[in-house]
């Protein structure tokens, strides 16, 4: 029965709260504006940085390493050391192109047909296309590899491609960390904003907290409708910055779709996952319990009844 009561009063308490936002709805919308403002801001660089890494494709392919065999080296002595790649555990896979297949592709590609007729001999050697594992795919990993399969026997040339990937990554890094900060900067605007709307609601209720106080309630009772207003706001901004980025989302969808497929790319622009807008309206209405709870504590402990 107590337990029945305790979350009756709780439930009264959070729709009695609501319905002191709904008779204020320009000043509730106001501030929820605000909050959604603040959220959508890094939510929706978010978005830009997942797209960012989506549209550059996969990445564990830029990363392959191509191992140019020494042509001294025979067809068994280059089977054996793909087999000693196979085995590594920072390599996915090895794929071995002989030199005659290198020549074919070569002689379709390049278009110098007649002039390799002239050739005596086949002077591209055997090749080993290495593709790193996923954990290895890294600017990192590949150097190490590199280093690694060039100080093994039969080894020629290991040529390794990244400077543009290493460049992105670098840039996306950077973003990455701009957003966090972006984001703890305006999670700390949302819990000011969410806090002095509080306090503001506290002063125009003084005399009812004296009133309570003077009966004999205490702090966290006067504290709790407080706290669900703060709720309150944080969920309507979380909802209200995950229909901004959405919008802002479908207006873009178009362009990019024809802007990739002018690069002949299948690429399409992701929205928002579930987990994400999840993720959204609990950091929401966390930040903003945390501002009410700042605000509330601060000044209802101030109030005493005359």
């Amino acid at each position: 029965m107590n337990v029945q009561a305790y979350f009756a009063r709780h439930a009264q308490t959070l729709v009695g709260s609501l319905g002191r936002i709904v008779n204020q709805p320009f000043a509730a919308l106001m501030t929820m504006g605000v909050v959604a403002v603040a959220l959508a801001v890094p939510l929706f660089l978010n978005l830009f940085l997942t797209n960012v890494r989506a549209a550059s494709g996969n990445w564990n392919d830029a990363f392959d390493l191509s191992v140019y065999i020494d042509k001294k080296a025979g067809p068994a002595r280059v089977q054996s050391l793909a087999k000693q790649l196979r085995a590594r555990g920072d390599v996915a896979a090895v794929r071995l192109i002989g030199a005659d297949e290198a020549m074919q592709e070569f002689r379709a590609d390049s278009g110098f047909g007649k002039a390799l007729d002239a050739l005596s001999d086949n002077p591209l050697p055997d090749t080993l296309v290495v593709t790193p594992t996923l954990t290895a795919s890294t600017p990192q990993g590949t150097d190490l590899l590199e280093r690694s399969i060039a100080a093994m026997p039969d080894v020629e040339v290991v040529q390794l491609d990244t400077e543009w990937v290493k460049r992105l990554s670098a840039m996306l890094d950077i973003l990455r960390r701009v957003v966090l900060l972006t984001a703890v900067l305006l999670g700390l605007g949302v819990v000011l904003i969410v806090g002095n709307t509080i306090r503001l609601d506290i002063l125009n209720r003084r005399a009812e907290i004296e009133v309570m106080k003077l009966v004999g309630a205490t702090d966290g009772f006067a504290r709790r409708p407080f706290l669900y207003s703060g709720i309150w706001y944080g969920l309507g901004g979380g909802i209200m910055a995950i229909i901004l980025v959405a919008a802002a989302a479908a207006v873009l969808a178009r362009p990019v779709d024809k802007l990739a497929k002018l690069y002949g790319s299948s690429f399409h622009l992701q929205g928002l996952g579930f987990a994400t807008a999840t993720a959204v309206l609990a950091g929401a209405v966390g930040l903003a319990w945390l501002g009410s709870w700042f605000a509330a504590t601060r000044h209802i402990r101030g109030i005493e009844p005359t």
